[in-house]
């Protein structure tokens, strides 16, 4: 529609441009008269051959004799000039002839202004309009979708929670006759990644109903009561649809969802507390019959408002978990499909990628296809995804390490092996799947990639042996190299080891100075933090004095990898296998 309506704004310009054209070309005849001499001029005045002349206040003066003809002569501008003309019975008029074909062009030249002007300020009132209404929101209806479960690999209880709803929207009257009140809110919730937005998706196509995407940052605005305004407007195109049905979902809900505080007094959350309430009036005023369900999706439900999350509101809350080894082989196989694929075990990927999400796999998958159409591989194979594997995880290595000294290549080495030697000492389970010296684009000057067994709980004991992992690269920093030349290689790990260590005493109910008091729900007491990072430092202290006797009693063995990686730069689990015999004994 936009692109008729600026062809149509060039249909009167070009009726001006030619109009413009046709009044210069008519100025061009008019000033084309012929001039004759005043004497001429008398002569014809002594004859009374003249008929009219026109009078003005310019040098010339225009003469039209009785045959018709027209010409330009000398005003001679005495005072009884007029007085002359009039006693010999001349026609004496004071401006020039109008044209009448000057009118037509005239005429049109005003029509195609006031068409431009008109056709010009209605898009820009539209859009100033469009400003403080709704109809600036993208919620265009999505018919006639492709996905269905089928697209869903994995979460087959979310799946399975979900499918009354699709039964419901195909089949209203069956739940009506038993005088059942199907949900009129589904809130997913989980991790970044797991398959939210996706399965929204597959509940609209189970169902071929129109399916409105939103965001919940789409309805925060500036000005208060525009986002409430837009909540209102989406329901209403929801409602009024050819079908009757639809699906709204509302990706990142907390945007506009979270805990409202009568504390706040800035008014700085007037605006979101107004489409909140908009949100919950709307859901509220629902007709059971209506046909129409409302999917959420969230990363953190514990910051919704208790309001939303209420039976009438969002009544059934869905957990999206990340995927099991079960579900990551679907969903490699789903990935895989319509792929080259060569000799890949998917079964073995499947338990590498434990604790991935569903969007990491499809784009490890994804990085391997890339890899392989680089190198011109007729198939993906499985040294593909071990590159994608590495580039998913750490980046893509640096080409370019000549800048690297022999002294850092060894600290790095030591750091390395010292993590995959306290991994395979009190982690024998799992798997280390590669330990490298190649600096990556992520910022690591080289990593050790273990593969954890999948978990539903992580344990006390599993926990400080998770700490003594991340401290295993410290420790043998300071046995071979002495506490004074200990590196800033080891931050991340420190990072990652204070957080587990903070958590375990804090939240999870593990340490002395808490107790079993979770620190979350006593923010607003004056809790000592002194004695709870004290017992987080003695908790430390302890494991990495742990880890350095692991360390010191295997120095022969962590030499043995070190110069082996040295040698090779990279070192995977097949290499391992075979120092095995010699250097874990």
């Amino acid at each position: 529609m936009k692109k008729i309506k600026n062809k149509l704004v060039l249909i009167p310009i070009l009726i001006f441009v030619l109009s413009v054209g046709l009044l210069v070309f008519m100025n061009y005849n008019n000033n084309s008269i012929n001039y004759k001499s005043y004497t001429s001029f008398e002569k014809d005045l002594s004859a009374k051959n003249i008929s009219t002349i026109y009078l003005t206040d310019s040098p010339k003066i225009r003469v039209q004799l009785k045959n018709g003809t027209i010409y330009d002569t000398d005003n001679p501008r005495t005072p009884s000039t007029k007085e002359t003309f009039l006693k010999n019975g001349i026609n004496v008029l004071e401006n020039y002839p109008v044209n009448s074909r000057q009118v037509y062009p005239i005429a049109l030249m005003a029509v195609s202004i006031i068409s431009i002007i008109i056709l010009s300020l209605k898009p820009s009132a539209k859009a100033s309009k469009k400003a403080f209404s709704l109809d600036s929101l993208d919620a265009t209806a999505v018919e006639d979708s492709n996905y269905n479960f089928n697209n869903v690999a994995g979460n087959d209880e979310a799946k399975e929670s979900v499918k009354d709803i699709v039964d419901f929207l195909k089949n209203p009257e069956k739940y009506t006759s038993y005088g059942a009140r199907m949900p009129k809110g589904i809130m997913l919730y989980g991790q970044p990644g797991t398959g939210k937005t996706l399965l929204a998706k597959a509940v609209a196509g189970e169902a071929n109903v129109p399916f409105y995407a939103v965001s919940g940052s789409d309805f925060i605005q500036v000005y208060v009561g525009v986002g409430a305004s837009r909540i209102r407007q989406l329901f209403k195109k929801a409602r009024n649809n050819n079908q009757g049905k639809a699906v709204i979902f509302i990706d990142e809900i907390d945007a506009i969802g979270k805990k409202r505080s009568a504390s706040n007094s800035s008014g700085g959350s007037d605006e979101r507390d107004q489409t909140l309430n908009a949100l919950l009036t709307e859901m509220s005023g629902f007709n059971e019959k209506e046909g129409i369900v409302v999917i959420a999706a969230t990363n953190r439900l514990d910051m919704l408002d208790p309001a939303l999350l209420r039976p009438g509101r969002f009544d059934r809350h869905i957990e999206i978990t990340l995927p099991d080894i079960s579900s990551r082989e679907k969903i490699i196989n789903l990935h895989l499909k319509n792929k080259p694929i060569g000799d890949i075990d998917i079964h073995e990927w499947a338990q590498k990628t434990s604790y991935f999400s569903g969007a990491k796999i499809e784009n490890l998958i994804n990085e391997a296809a890339i890899i392989a159409c680089k190198e011109n591989s007729a198939t993906i194979e499985n040294d593909h995804m071990d590159k994608a594997f590495s580039i998913v995880l750490a980046g893509y290595e640096k080409k370019n390490r000549d800048y690297i000294r022999d002294v850092d290549r060894k600290i790095t080495a030591y750091h390395e092996v010292g993590h995959a030697l306290v991994s395979s000492r009190i982690l024998p389970n799992e798997k280390i799947s590669k330990i490298t010296i190649i600096p990556s684009t992520k910022g690591a000057g080289g990593y050790t990639l273990s593969i954890p067994e999948d978990k539903l709980y992580e344990n006390k004991d599993y926990l400080k042996k998770r700490i003594m992992v991340l401290l295993g690269g410290r420790a043998a920093e300071e046995v071979v190299f002495g506490s004074n030349y200990v590196t800033t290689g080891a931050r991340n790990d420190l990072q990652r080891s204070t957080n587990i260590a903070f958590n375990m005493i804090t939240q999870y109910g593990m340490g002395k100075t808490l107790g079993l008091l979770n620190m979350q729900e006593l923010y607003d007491l004056n809790i000592n933090q002194d004695k709870i990072i004290q017992e987080c430092k003695s908790l430390i202290d302890s494991i990495y004095g742990e880890v350095k006797n692991i360390i010191i009693e295997n120095r022969h063995c962590l030499k043995k990898i070190t110069d082996l990686l040295l040698k090779k730069e990279t070192l995977f689990s097949k290499d391992l296998s075979e120092l095995k015999s010699t250097a874990y004994r």
